[in-house]
């Protein structure tokens, strides 16, 4: 069985026989953002809900407390379009890859896992430009007289690309003068003003990053 066909794309087929589900006929499902590779949620899966999943692309799983079959947002309308499955390397686990239409908790949360049970609260700067990506998405469409980002889309590419200059510029400067302080603020905002740029554009944030790979692989 294979996910649906999408331009350009191949579509590895389903293989379900390099799976080990448990006594039950389940396997759990790790649910991850493809963008921002923030861990969702986790879930189970059976044979039937991976089938599923493979023939609509969107994450369906198995309630164990319903006993059911449920496509995740069926009724809240946050459905998960998966982009890959993957299973480790034992076969007992999946990790689902997915881009989420709205939160994946039940209370709202973006994720299931926004309580911090030991260490160091909010360590997940390395998906914070993901999560900014999703954030943007939304701002886009709000008044310009209550967001900047909403502001600075709605005067047009050209004001865009000025930012992006001006910001890429004084990050350089910061840079060659080697004021540390100075090059983390400059950089943080062309940074942002880059994913504004890529929204202006119409170039996602994950194009950029498949260049990014494509380049990298080249170069291995």
């Amino acid at each position: 069985m294979r996910l649906p066909q999408q331009a350009g794309v191949y579509m590895k087929a389903l293989d379900l026989a390099q799976i080990k589900f448990d006594e039950k006929g389940l396997v759990p499902v790790v649910v991850q953002d493809s963008v921002s590779a923030e861990v969702l949620m986790v879930a189970w899966a059976n044979a039937e809900a991976l089938e599923a999943t493979a023939r609509s692309g969107e994450l369906t799983l198995w309630s164990r407390s319903r006993a059911e079959l449920w496509r995740k947002g069926a009724t809240s309308g946050n459905i998960m379009r998966v982009a890959e499955l993957c299973v480790d390397c034992d076969g007992d686990t999946i990790l689902a890859l997915v881009e989420p239409a709205g939160p994946a908790c039940h209370t709202g949360e973006r994720t299931c896992f926004y309580r911090t049970l030991w260490g160091e609260e909010n360590t997940t700067e390395a998906s914070f430009l993901g999560r900014l990506w999703h954030y943007l998405n939304k701002r886009k469409n709000d008044d310009p007289a209550e967001s900047y980002t909403a502001r600075l889309l709605s005067e047009g590419i050209s004001r865009v690309a000025q930012k992006v200059g001006e910001e890429g510029v004084e990050t350089a400067l910061a840079a060659a003068t080697n004021d540390r302080d100075g090059f983390r603020y400059e950089a943080a905002d062309l940074l942002y003003h880059l994913l504004v740029a890529c929204v202006a554009t119409g170039v996602s944030y994950p194009d950029i990053l498949k260049e990014l790979s494509k380049r990298h692989k080249t170069a291995q």
